[in-house]
This record gives structure tokens, sequence and C-alpha cells, in this order.
């Protein structure tokens, strides 16, 4: 059973530490071949105009891509991503409550580098595109639900 206001299929995000606690939870669904994120939007998320701040929506952004790619690309395992570049365009506002979602796709790794771009909804309308570059980092020093994925 899913938790009050999180679409049928996500569960639980077990990825990260003490920052995307205090931020989340975050949401996790694998449908078909594509794996998603999300969130709802809560007052603790928003500016003072009742929408998802510009941070919090970066920050789910920064969350979506490496954590597509190590759930995406096997020989990936365990490593840790940390972001090289992140490339944001916002295109239109998240209210307060509303159902934050993104699907991102991995466009290339190289032995050291992940290149990544995603899209942001919500309620099902785009809200943010988003491309970055990752270093492909040494394995998670602890499981990763202990660590930070970006």
């Amino acid at each position: 059973m899913n938790a009050p206001g999180v679409p049928e299929g996500f569960t639980e995000l077990r990825l990260g530490g003490e920052f995307v606690k205090a931020n989340g939870p975050l949401y996790e669904r694998f449908d078909g071949d594509t794996y998603q994120l999300g969130f709802r939007v809560e007052q603790r998320h928003c500016n003072t105009m009742r929408i998802c701040h510009g941070g919090m929506m970066a920050t789910f952004c920064d969350m979506l891509l490496p954590i597509t790619a190590i759930r995406r690309v096997g020989s990936l395992g365990e490593r840790f991503l940390p972001t090289v570049s992140l490339d944001i365009d916002y295109l239109a506002p998240s209210p307060l409550d509303a159902w934050v979602q993104g699907e991102a796709q991995v466009l290339r790794t190289t032995r050291t580098m992940v290149f990544a771009q995603g899209l942001v909804t919500a309620d099902g309308e785009p809200v943010a595109r988003v491309s970055g570059v990752f270093k492909i980092g040494a394995a998670f020093a602890v499981p990763p639900a202990g660590g930070d994925a970006g």
C-alpha cells in the first residue's frame, strides 16, 4: 500500500543520506523500462508564493539523474556519482500539493563520466528540463541507504 498522496507503484527511496531525509521523502517506481522518481510538494518545499522553491527542484533534479544512472546502468553498481555540471530550465511552477515526477535517460557513459538528461512534471505538466554530467566515483563507503547519490 502506498503512502497517502503517492501514486500507485511508487515506493519510498532507500538511497541518500541525511540531506535527502530532511528534504524527502522521495519515491521511486520502475514502469517497464522507465525509472521514475517523485515527491509531493509540501509547505516546507515552497517559497513565499506557495510554489516549489527552485532550490528544492534543483535538489530533486540533482538526485534524478545520477539515481537513474545507478538504477539503469548495471556497470555503475554501488558507485558515488558526484555532480560535475547540472543545467536546469525551469519551465513552469510546481504548486503546493502537486505530485512532482521525473524521468531521465542516460545518454552516454565513459570510463569516468556519465551524461544524462531528464524531464520533470508536476501533475503531468512539464516544469523542468535538466541535463547533467557526473563523475564515476568510488564505491559507496557505506551501503547506499547511508550515503548520497550525487
